[in-house]
């Protein structure tokens, strides 16, 4: 399971070609479905089309890329209709106002989870006036542009943690593994600062909103190596590829 925001920015390897073929620019849902139907590609020289990578073409979404066969499972969105209809559409979750059946304003949804395997919509994110919860999909009834309508009985069923969208784990269990998980995250961070500390900037390295982080032969500190893993992922997976030394 995995955020929306996980996948924006992630780089796309061919599997074939060993090559970087674009980056994750935005996630295409199918309201009808609760799915996330397709990827679109951000890719330099693609400053015209638009182009997509079917989920059901993706071989596995890690913590540092999207992985395909190759090239040829990224296609122009004139060549999918339906991609082309669903991009028109901008049903885009984030940001989207939940609303019961009776009217009544529940509360903005501020991210949502998705099966990596699959692509299904597992559960949103919402924002409440004193909180922030978890509801599963399974509460809701209609997604639309910028309102998303839940069963009455929604507010119910409140989740207080995503990894309930997985099966509902026990509480003491839960914290052991939030506990191991934190851990291994916390040893791989170090490792990838062995890794990428003294190393040298093949290319400039840009934030997602155009802003310059490292310049092309900047030799890389502890501190810049913290500050790109706290930019995410996608920052940390570009950067990685980018060095030498």
């Amino acid at each position: 399971m995995k955020k929306s925001n996980q996948f924006v920015g992630l780089p796309i390897i061919s599997i074939a070609d060993g090559a970087e073929v674009g980056h994750v620019k935005s996630l295409v849902v199918n309201p009808k479905e609760g799915m996330v139907d397709f990827l679109t590609v951000e890719h330099a020289d693609w400053q015209i089309s638009v182009r997509a990578v079917p989920f059901k073409k993706i071989v596995g979404v890690g913590e540092f890329a999207v992985m395909i066969e190759d090239s040829t499972s990224i296609f122009d969105l004139t060549e999918i209709p339906i991609a082309n209809e669903l991009v028109q559409k901008k049903i885009t979750v984030v940001g989207a106002k939940l609303i019961d059946r009776k009217g009544q304003l529940i509360g903005e949804a501020t991210e949502f989870f998705i099966n990596e395997d699959t692509g299904a919509i597992l559960g949103l994110e919402l924002s409440l006036r004193s909180k922030k919860v978890i509801l599963s999909s399974e509460q809701l009834i209609t997604y639309g542009r910028d309102l998303i309508v839940i069963k009455e009985e929604a507010q119910l069923n409140f989740l207080d943690k995503a990894e309930s969208l997985l099966g509902g784990v026990v509480e003491v269990e839960d914290e052991v593994a939030v506990s191991v998980e934190t851990n291994d995250l916390s040893e791989f961070q170090e490792k990838q600062l062995k890794l990428l500390t003294g190393r040298t900037t093949t290319k400039d390295i840009f934030e997602r909103n155009g802003e310059l982080l490292f310049p092309n032969g900047t030799t890389l500190n502890k501190e810049d190596v913290r500050k790109a893993q706290e930019k995410g992922p996608a920052i940390l997976a570009e950067l990685s590829m980018n060095v030498v030394g």
